[in-house]
């Protein structure tokens, strides 16, 4: 799959692999291994509610501080030369806490460096995103960023099944040597596993596109964004719906992939049950996102998107008739068919119709619509939990989100583009 790629695309590509590794242990083992350090009757420790709200309250904290700090640092790194000190050093401080996470031995110290790592880690993404334009051509953005995702998907299972069979089986293997042994090795499998394969990016990568750096380029920055932001609301119609459509599908998206545990409790699913289903659906991921790069090659990106919304819409509403294992088994294999390829379209057709000389910038936006998202989900979800609604109508009721978001790109794909002379 990678004969067709150049050798930036290649790299570029890798760093997916390398920081989905992080993903997969955060959505998974880290919320078990915090509560276990969270959760007991010795001093300092806590109940398994105020767990569950501090470890929430954690994940808002890094969501306000990307989207306060994305669009400044993506602004600052479009200058010449500055790209990739950025990626570099917000990897290696990512990399580093997430090791130093394994070391841990109270919750707070625990907390405190996730968040730092967490920060680290969505910074990285947002330096990532942004290369997209100089690391390959228009016509291949589909193609290379559909990859992406799939590799990262299935090449994040590989320290994923080291860092599970330490927690499962450590007890037993290791015996009585620190219960925090397992934690320990997943997080240093994880962080050695996205540092090494990141590397080729770091060597290889060349900022193409930027815009000169000028005397108080700081404070030129901060009016650069507003000027962006009112350029984007009052002329750029384009990318105001993309986004608006953005926002709304992906609020759908992360509010399914945040919630998939809830749903498989309601149904009975134990925890080791849980991980077997996210693991199979990385593998249906991946293999969801190789044949949209395909599709990309013959058909243009805006109608593939909308499929993966159509897609999702019909996920909703299967939610209604699940009722077994079985049932859930399938929602999962339905989400999995979508989840990377919405987000890989999303990215590359995103990089088509903004100015590439800006891209940090523009993504650093970006970023705060995508971690953002779910935000109005969880509400739904909330909502009609508290009135006495189940799961299944609370999942259903999130097809409005995709519902509008089809119908706001649509209105955004009948819009001219200002940023780009050929995008679809």
């Amino acid at each position: 799959m990678f004969k067709d790629l150049t050798k930036q695309e290649k790299a570029w590509v890798l760093y997916d692999v390398g920081n989905s590794a992080f993903t997969m242990l955060a959505c998974s083992l880290v919320p078990i291994w915090f509560k276990s350090l969270a959760i007991g009757t010795n001093p300092g420790q806590i109940t398994s509610d105020r767990a569950t709200a501090y470890y929430s309250i954690a994940i808002s904290i890094v969501t306000i501080i990307i989207a306060l700090l994305g669009p400044i640092l993506g602004a600052i790194a479009d200058h010449k030369d500055t790209k990739k000190i950025f990626f570099t050093t917000a990897v290696s401080l990512g990399v580093t806490g997430c090791i130093l996470n394994g070391f841990a031995t109270s919750w707070t110290v625990f907390i405190i460096i996730y968040i730092l790592a967490k920060v680290c880690y969505q910074a990285s993404l947002t330096f990532y995103d942004s290369m997209l334009n100089d690391v390959t051509t228009e016509d291949r953005m589909d193609r290379v960023s559909s990859y992406g995702f799939a590799w990262g998907y299935i090449g994040s299972c590989i320290p994923f099944l080291v860092a599970l069979g330490a927690y499962v089986l450590g007890p037993d293997m290791l015996g009585k040597i620190p219960g925090n042994l397992s934690r320990i090795i997943g997080f240093a499998v994880t962080g050695i596993w996205w540092f090494c394969v990141t590397m080729p990016l770091i060597r290889n990568y060349k900022q193409i596109n930027y815009v000169e750096t000028e005397k108080g380029a700081v404070r030129k920055t901060f009016r650069k964004i507003f000027g962006t932001l009112k350029r984007i609301a009052l002329t750029d119609k384009k990318v105001l719906f993309f986004l608006i459509a953005f926002f709304l599908y992906i609020d759908g998206v992360g509010t399914i992939i945040d919630n998939c545990i809830n749903i498989g409790t309601d149904l009975g699913l134990n925890t080791v049950g849980q991980v077997i289903f996210l693991l199979a659906t990385q593998v249906v991921a991946w293999l969801g996102s190789l044949t949209f790069a395909r599709l990309s090659k013959k058909h243009k990106t805006v109608p593939l998107i909308l499929v993966c919304i159509l897609g999702y819409f019909l996920v909703c509403l299967y939610a209604l008739f699940l009722h077994t294992i079985w049932d859930f088994g399938i929602l999962a294999f339905g989400v999995g068919c979508f989840q990377g390829s919405i987000q890989s379209l999303s990215r590359s057709y995103y990089s088509k119709i903004i100015p590439p000389e800006n891209s940090g910038e523009y993504f650093g936006l970006y970023d705060i619509f995508s971690k953002g998202a779910s935000f109005l989900g969880s509400a739904v979800i909330a909502t009609v939990k508290l009135a006495g609604g189940t799961i299944n109508i609370a999942v259903a009721s999130l097809a409005v989100f995709f519902l509008l978001g089809f119908v706001f790109l649509k209105i955004s794909d009948s819009k001219p583009t200002l940023n780009r002379q050929n995008a679809e």
